[in-house]
């Protein structure tokens, strides 16, 4: 079992699942395919809550810590981390080093260091986390440390990419996004697909040929954007993204204990365009990292209002 063809099975059921959902990621992919073109993905988000809970293997962090484990399984190694103080948040992106031959996306993992929170905060996200369903937190390490075929593993891998731990109180959601929403969005989607990422370098159709045009058909076709475009061409990448579609997350009754349905946002779909940056006098190549200033502003696409 090769680990390219493994990521290839596990996005793809990924990008089923996160495109059932997002309806915005749907209409860019029949809007750049009717014109002719293509749909490739830049990088797949992951958010992920950096604290440590106890269990029958013993402590396992649920933030980076965990998901790199899938990451550096599937062939790809770290390639940079940016870090956003406002926010209590720290991320890394990963790439692999055949990204190119096997159309490979990056992976752009980040966390929210829950230490650094008010107490009350820590202790109500840690009241929630504890909870944890044991055959999800160890179904990542077991998938991989079993030989199966690439169908069967891919298909248990998918079954980290959900929530681990049972639904979070409401007033504890509700109190949580005052002080992170970040931290909320987890609470409730656990490590759900964050966001996927149409790479207008390669749609290759003359109808949408930079990251402007694209932006101008998804608003004609009532897709609601990211007011503005971020970074500049200077420094390699500009980057924007719909609105995050809302839908209805399972919470528990503050008083009954009853499930009951609440409306939150989910994810919403990145456009990227990455164009040279110079390395050396005379010498450019294609900008293949990311920005922080870019990232903390997609990361509030998100944000829910109380």
């Amino acid at each position: 079992m090769t680990n390219d063809k493994l990521a290839i099975h596990l996005y793809s059921l990924l990008w089923q699942e996160y495109s059932a959902r997002v309806s915005y990621a749907r209409t860019y992919q029949q809007m750049i395919t009717a014109a002719g073109g293509t749909v490739a993905n830049d990088h797949i988000a992951l958010r992920s809550l950096r604290m440590s809970i106890n269990t029958p293997k013993g402590l396992v962090n649920l933030g980076i810590n965990y998901l790199e484990q899938l990451a550096t399984a599937l062939g790809y190694v770290a390639a940079g981390e940016y870090t956003f103080p406002e926010t209590h948040l720290y991320a890394r992106h990963y790439t692999h080093p055949q990204e190119a031959e096997f159309d490979l996306p990056k992976l752009f993992i980040s966390e929210l260091i829950v230490e650094e929170l008010p107490e009350r905060i820590v202790q109500l996200i840690k009241k929630t986390v504890s909870s944890f369903q044991e055959e999800l937190i160890f179904s990542l390490t077991d998938s991989l440390l079993e030989n199966k075929n690439v169908e069967t593993t891919a298909q248990e891998l998918h079954k980290i990419f959900t929530r681990p731990w049972l639904p979070p109180q409401r007033l504890v959601v509700e109190e949580v996004n005052e002080v992170t929403q970040y931290g909320a969005w987890v609470l409730l989607h656990g490590y759900a697909v964050n966001h996927f990422t149409g790479y207008v370098n390669r749609q290759n159709t003359p109808k949408y040929p930079d990251i402007d045009a694209t932006v101008s058909g998804l608003v004609n076709l009532g897709v609601p954007m990211k007011a503005e475009i971020e970074g500049n061409i200077a420094c390699g990448l500009r980057q924007t993204a719909t609105q995050a579609v809302k839908e209805m997350v399972t919470v528990l009754d503050d008083n009954s204990g009853a499930e009951i349905q609440i409306p939150w946002t989910y994810a919403y779909y990145e456009i990227a365009q990455r164009y040279p940056v110079e390395i050396e006098p005379g010498k450019s190549r294609l900008f293949d990292a990311f920005l922080g200033k870019n990232a903390q502003q997609l990361f509030e696409m998100t944000r829910v209002d109380g």
